[in-house]
């Protein structure tokens, strides 16, 4: 899988996502992914100070983009830590 089908694959896992993440007032994008296999994404609104964003980041954001990318080994949320 090349770069761009990868990029293709996560931002419309994201996409699925978005709607639960705008029902509590946040969002999500993907910043970039690394050559070295590293997913990084930013929240938005209220997930960034949200108690359970680390929750969503591994039960949700992680499961989804490992779901269509296996070969990303992590997903950092470049503001509010890593996820691995």
């Amino acid at each position: 899988m090349d770069q761009q089908e990868t990029i293709d694959r996560i931002e419309a896992a994201l996409e699925d996502l978005r709607p639960f993440l705008k029902a509590d007032g946040g969002d999500i994008t993907l910043e970039e992914v690394s050559a070295d296999g590293i997913a990084r994404v930013r929240l938005h609104g209220a997930c960034t100070n949200c108690a359970m964003s680390p929750m969503t980041m591994k039960a949700g954001v992680e499961e989804a983009i490992k779901r269509v990318a296996p070969h990303i080994i992590a997903v950092e949320a470049v503001n509010i830590g890593v996820i691995a």
